[in-house]
């Protein structure tokens, strides 16, 4: 129909070797014709919604119909607008609390679609215009040329032009785990998919919702984060207390009408419009009680934390994938690192090599173009062969017609090395045809490539990890280009040198050819041995700066860093070294004797294991399942290539690279390190041990309030018959300990004293025996000035008079509301005597501190009809803000008991 690929590659107007053009007018005429290669985004939710939803608090619903009986009942016996006070008091109060819920879940909303952006954003190598380049996924366009290589996800869906051992995992499409071969005679790849082997160039033939993917896509929603396990932590305890506040509640409001019954016996049963009023005010108190009781603000609290430091993560180059991440990584006791790219900076250079067993220092171009006078004329020109034929990389010209080097570092390394040769990219690609590719991959740690040679006969190169292409090669190239047999000795010596690299922290990779003759086919296996040695080349992979800190700062922590790498044991052990994790009584191991250990065995070294060298993903993953299961460690994993995906996935946290990163790690990842560094692994930690003490400082604020607001209630209810906090004061508190406690405590930015603390662990109790002493000696302290106030308040401020009562009620409501706001700056440390360090970098808690003020000023003063509170003198007002104040010192002293 179309004519095989070559037809549809006419039909789009594009060119397989140069791709489309960039000129703005044909680029636009593509769009209108094709559309861009974007997924219709369902409507984010408006703010009306979040308003809705908060409404359908069932607490909530019943105190407004409370409202409303009580405005009805006030009204038709009082009459307008003397008996709506109370009724417009409890509205006013809901309309509040379900104002500020709904502001916060909205910008929460926003900042979660924001990070949803930050996601999706991924670059694929694209040809336009002849020049090859990095491209947004959304900005391709049918007709342009894709390069895929391991790990990528396929952008659009397209057509396969030209490659080598393609193998695409469909399952995300299909269900089916089995990769499926792509080639030419099934070229079709889809959108979505991903490449689990080989390398390809790709036409893309559809983009957007006409892709397979898009379709898909179509017929579902994304469903938000899970619950993090905190959450639901807090969500049973907030289930329990609801259950005592119920309890405490219908207790309350028997104790109340019984009073009100015994009074009318006394009087005889005469009943008015009034009593209906008071039994509906009590009716009120018992639901406000289960208002505060219900510490809804506990899920808001874990959600406010995990938002805000989500944001400020992303500041410090941390993107978090999963909420739930943020709060685990508070507990993490071990980090499983890679060497490359995350403790090291992954500019690699060549500067040292072995050719015709001949050292070299070749870190200067000067010192690379004398190397090139020293070798022999036949060994340069199979060398040159081996360095630009087999590789992923890629050598062109970019648009300021400056040479740029594409592919992996260690492939920029040695196609560097290539030309400081005097060696040419493109004439050594044409010289030769490609016949087969044997991309390297982590298990086998080598790549091969089968040339046809102008001269006739098949040709492979391979190159890789050192030990294992030496020990497949039979030959060397000696000093004058011959091919020398290898004896026991020149093994040896080639050992020797090896580990002499290695020993420099170098990475050592082996080059080595082999000419197979004139019968090969691309179907036949590439050969394992019988390959013959061309030098062994050592490149340099600078250690990061900071790392060694950032290693003392975990050791420091409680966090134990392990490397595990591919690399050669002795370049691990002395990057190891030098970053500070290899230490005196420590363990180096190779992958293939890790693996033959036995339980028991594993047992034992694991403890003292902190570097795996040659290691393979099945390494990774067996050594973090132990790490978790037997040892009860809770785990962070580093990852950036394909075959990290398994141990990225068992462990509790995974940290894929973000620059160096494949998008099938990133896609198992919890958390993507944007600029690969180990430092801000570090700070992810001290983000999440910041997420977990800060809830826990609201937890302990919000329990002290509900322990005394229910015993104050509940006694006084039980010995006087009423209650002194009535709805519309007890629903402002609950607005103060709920909402803005949460606020206020749960955004505390995270400070260095956090990283000298022991991490919590997996069993670590989340209400630990130093909240209990805190909760218990403050809510001891307000329940006594409270009671004080409720049985001596009237002597004491010789009240008198018919409003001594509500004078006194709104003083005990006013004392009670300082005690929270001096309790809450008191919650900011749970241990040290100093609660005001950094208190005024904290912007969020002045500021939710300095309204919970003024605002309560506002209500005695002015909202009296409303709130049932009376002026109070400026006496009244210092003895109220002291009472409040002394919790402070209370606070302190507490702190001073050891539990």
């Amino acid at each position: 129909m179309h004519e095989g690929v070559m037809g549809l590659v006419g039909k789009l107007g594009t060119s397989i070797v140069d791709g489309i053009s960039t000129s703005e007018q044909l680029i636009n005429a593509r769009k209108e014709i094709y559309g861009v290669n974007k997924f219709t985004e369902s409507p984010s939710r408006g703010f009306l919604l979040f308003v809705w939803e908060a409404l359908q608090d069932t607490t909530l619903m019943i105190l407004g119909v409370c409202a409303f009986v009580s405005l009805l009942v006030g009204i038709m016996t009082e009459g307008w607008p003397k008996g709506a006070h109370d009724g417009l008091g409890i509205v006013a109060s809901i309309l509040l609390v379900v104002f500020v819920t709904a502001t916060s879940d909205y910008k929460q909303s926003l900042q979660f679609k924001d990070l949803d952006k930050e996601k999706k954003k991924i670059t694929v190598h694209v040809t336009r215009n002849g020049f090859r380049q990095k491209l947004s996924i959304y900005d391709l366009l049918p007709g342009d040329i894709v390069h895929l290589n391991i790990g990528d996800l396929v952008p659009a869906d397209g057509l396969f032009v030209s490659g080598f051992s393609m193998l695409i995992n469909e399952s995300s499409l299909t269900g089916e785990s089995e990769p499926v071969n792509i080639n030419d005679v099934n070229p079709f790849l889809l959108s979505g998919t991903k490449v689990q082997d080989g390398s390809c160039k790709m036409l893309v033939t559809t983009v957007g919702m006409r892709t397979q993917w898009g379709k898909l896509m179509a017929t579902l929603t994304e469903g938000g984060d899970d619950e993090t396990p905190l959450q639901v932590k807090l969500n049973g305890v907030a289930t329990i207390i609801g259950k005592i506040g119920l309890f405490f509640a219908v207790v309350t409001f028997a104790v109340l009408v019984q009073g009100l019954f015994s009074r009318k016996l006394q009087e005889g049963l005469v009943w008015s419009g009034d009593d209906a009023l008071v039994i509906l005010e009590f009716f009120a108190i018992a639901v406000t009680i289960v208002v505060v009781a219900v510490p809804e603000g506990l899920p808001l609290a874990v959600t406010l934390s995990l938002a805000f430091a989500m944001k400020k993560m992303m500041n410090d180059k941390a993107l978090v994938r999963h909420l739930a991440a943020c709060e685990t990584m508070g507990s993490a006791t071990t980090i499983c690192s890679d060497k490359t790219g995350t403790l090291t900076t992954n500019r690699m250079t060549v500067i040292k090599t072995c050719i015709c067993l001949k050292i070299k220092d070749v870190a200067s171009s000067t010192k690379s173009s004398d190397l090139c006078s020293e070798i022999p004329d036949a060994t340069l020109k199979v060398l040159l062969q081996c360095i630009f034929n087999n590789t992923g990389g890629d050598i062109v010209k970019n648009r300021d017609d400056r040479i740029e080097i594409l592919g992996t570092p260690t492939d920029a390394a040695v196609l560097g090395f290539g030309m400081s040769l005097g060696g040419d990219f493109k004439a050594e690609r044409q010289a030769s045809k490609l016949v087969k590719v044997e991309p390297f991959n982590s298990v086998k740690k080598r790549m091969a490539v089968v040339l046809q040679l102008p001269e006739g006969g098949f040709r492979v190169h391979c190159k890789g990890a050192s030990e294992i292409i030496l020990a497949a090669c039979d030959n060397y190239m000696g000093p004058n280009g011959e091919v020398v047999p290898l004896d026991i000795a020149s093994i040896n010596l080639l050992n020797g040198i090896i580990e002499q690299f290695a020993s420099e922290a170098l990475r050592t990779l082996c080059l080595a050819y082999m000419d197979i003759g004139s019968e090969f086919s691309a179907e036949s296996p590439i050969p394992v041995n019988g390959y013959t040695c061309i030098g062994i080349v050592g490149i340099k992979d600078p250690v990061r700066p900071g790392v060694k800190e950032s290693v003392e700062i975990c050791r420091s922590a409680g966090i134990t860093v392990r490397m595990v790498t591919g690399d050669n044991i002795n370049t691990a052990k002395a990057i190891a070294r030098e970053c500070g994790i290899l230490t005196d009584g420590g363990l180096a191991i190779e992958g293939p004797e890790f693996r033959e250990k036995s339980e028991e065995e594993l047992q034992k070294i694991i403890p003292k294991l902190q570097v795996m060298a040659r290691s393979s993903p099945m390494d990774k993953h067996t050594l973090v399942k132990h790490l978790r299961t037997t040892f009860g460690e809770v785990v962070a994993v580093t990852g950036d290539g394909t075959n990290d995906a398994p141990a990225l996935h068992e462990a509790d946290i995974g940290l894929a690279m973000g620059i160096a990163g494949t998008e099938v790690a990133k896609e198992s990842a919890d958390v993507l390190i944007l600029d690969d560094n180990f430092s801000t692994i570090v700070t992810v930690a001290k983000w999440g041990r910041s997420v977990y003490l800060n809830i826990q400082k609201f937890v302990q604020f919000q329990l002290t309030v509900n322990v005394v607001a229910l015993v104050v209630n509940f006694t006084s209810a039980c010995l006087t018959g009423s209650a002194p906090l009535t709805a519309v004061q007890l629903l402002w508190v609950n607005m103060i300990m709920d909402t803005l406690g949460a606020l206020a405590l749960a955004t505390e930015p995270p400070n260095d004293d956090l990283m000298k603390r022991t991490p919590v662990g997996r069993t670590g109790n989340f209400i630990t025996n130093v909240m209990w002493r805190n909760i218990l000696g403050q809510s001891l302290y307000q329940f006594v000035v409270i009671w004080y106030l409720q049985t001596r308040g009237k002597e004491a401020f010789q009240l008198v008079g018919p409003d001594s009562d509500l004078i006194l009620n709104t003083l005990i409501f006013n004392s009670f509301v300082f005690c929270q706001a001096f309790n809450e700056i008191s919650s900011r440390e749970m241990e040290k005597i100093n609660v005001f360090k950094g208190i005024l970098q904290n912007y969020v808690f002045v500021t939710v501190l300095s309204c919970t003020i003024i605002f309560q000023v506002i209500i005695i003063e002015f909202l009296g009809t409303f709130a049932s509170t009376s002026p109070l003198t400026w006496q009244q007002w210092f003895v109220s803000v002291t009472l409040g104040f002394l919790g402070m010192p209370i606070s302190a002293a507490l702190k001073f008991i050891r539990v």
